[in-house]
């Protein structure tokens, strides 16, 4: 197993009279298998609400998803659950999957009780998927229905960097409509994680699924994008890098001495991760210059080697005196991907303060950039949600939700 690394400029032209070029560089990271199937056992961790609101069909049809991923799993595998309402306790101590019918007794047995407590369900789970992320893909799944108001919610969120630290990687799936789609994206976003929706209960099953063939992809672990410039070329000041696909995430950066560190997690086969830098390149001489070096530091969990470097990428432009633009096509989607995210999380802080025609416009441009990528479902959520605004209706959580999940995602 290796990495694919590949970076592309949105122009690869420079104009040699202009002072400042502005760029996007997409730099596409991917695992490569050298055969076929999984390469490393799974270890993963599943976090259950079983609060009072998960009763009847809810918890049902999770419970239903839950065992079907327990058959999909091999003896090989290791698996731990933790359930939680306003306490947590573990369910299924962290092991290998060889008596699957024991495991789907135990869950089973789940009954919805109380209220809600999603950090201590975090900090017993992490507990758990630790005890076997040896030579392992390790992956949490958190699923909840409610407000964690019987938790803190910044707890949660040192919760999710302490899972990044022990290279667990954390997923979320908000169930219904009263989860908040702020806390949960957050946990998700620093896990390096993805942000699911399970709108009705009978769509559990097919999301656990989805998520579970996603988890099945990676052969990677514990990813980091190293990005040097050349002289004379910067990162912007504000929000220089993020990753557009396969989620939109605004990424932290790290500064060690010449190098610009994202963390990225996991990294799939034929799922490339995609992060947009955002560049300020000064005059050049003319001809092919070096704009940047690129490499990534990744764990092989399947051989059990850490911290191996890929081999290094050199991205560079030509400079001309007769500038021809050469814009790049798909760099350009990754650039309206990114625009939509943002537009919409400006739309939704203008909501928040009362600014409802300032929210309806962004909702509106939003649906525009969703239009010329060509994501038409998330253009048709986006513009009935700008026209609800302007009509003067209030958005339920529902459209909250949807226009989260639109804003981050290409709905298939």
């Amino acid at each position: 197993m290796r990495v694919g690394l590949k970076g592309v400029l949105s122009d690869a032209h420079l104009n040699i009279v202009q002072p400042t070029n502005q760029r996007q560089l997409a730099i596409s990271i991917s695992a490569i298998a050298e055969q076929a199937g999984r390469q490393a056992p799974l270890n993963l961790c599943l976090i259950l609400d079983h609060s009072g609101s998960m009763g009847g069909t809810p918890l049902r049809t999770v419970k239903q998803a839950a065992c079907q991923i327990v058959d999909n799993l091999s003896p090989s595998d290791r698996l731990s659950i933790v359930v939680f309402d306003h306490r947590a306790k573990v369910l299924v101590p962290n092991q290998p999957v060889e008596d699957p019918e024991a495991i789907k007794n135990q869950i089973d047995t789940l009954k919805a009780n109380g209220g809600t407590a999603i950090d201590e369900g975090m900090k017993l789970g992490i507990e758990e998927a630790a005890k076997g992320k040896q030579q392992t893909i390790s992956q949490i799944f958190l699923l909840t229905d409610g407000e964690n108001e019987h938790g803190d919610n910044d707890r949660c969120l040192k919760l999710s960097h302490l899972a990044a630290d022990y290279t667990l990687t954390l997923n979320t799936l908000g169930f219904g409509d009263h989860w908040n789609q702020d806390v949960l994206e957050r946990i998700a976003d620093a896990g390096s994680g993805g942000l699911s929706y399970i709108q009705q209960p009978e769509d559990a099953i097919e999301e656990f699924s989805r998520l579970f063939m996603r988890v099945q992809s990676v052969g990677l672990t514990n990813a980091y994008l190293q990005l040097r410039l050349m002289p004379k070329v910067r990162l912007a000041e504000l929000k220089p890098l993020a990753q557009v696909a396969p989620e939109t995430i605004e990424l932290s950066v790290m500064q060690e001495a010449d190098q610009a560190i994202v963390r990225l997690g996991d990294l799939m086969v034929d799922a490339p991760r995609v992060v947009l830098a955002n560049l300020y390149i000064g005059q050049l001489p003319e001809g092919i210059q070096p704009i940047a070096q690129v490499q990534v530091q990744y764990d092989d969990p399947a051989s059990n080697q850490m911290a191996i470097l890929s081999d290094q990428l050199t991205v560079e432009a030509q400079v001309q005196s007769l500038f021809q633009a050469t814009p790049n096509a798909q760099v350009q989607q990754h650039v309206l991907a990114l625009a939509k995210y943002r537009q919409t999380q400006i739309a939704e802080t203008k909501l928040k303060q009362g600014d409802r025609q300032a929210a309806a416009t962004l909702l509106q441009s939003a649906a525009n950039t969703a239009l010329q990528m060509g994501d038409t479902n998330a253009a048709t959520i986006l513009q009935d949600n700008a026209t609800r605004l302007q009509a003067g209706d209030e958005l339920s959580q529902r459209d909250y939700k949807r226009t989260r999940i639109v804003s981050k995602t290409i709905l298939q």
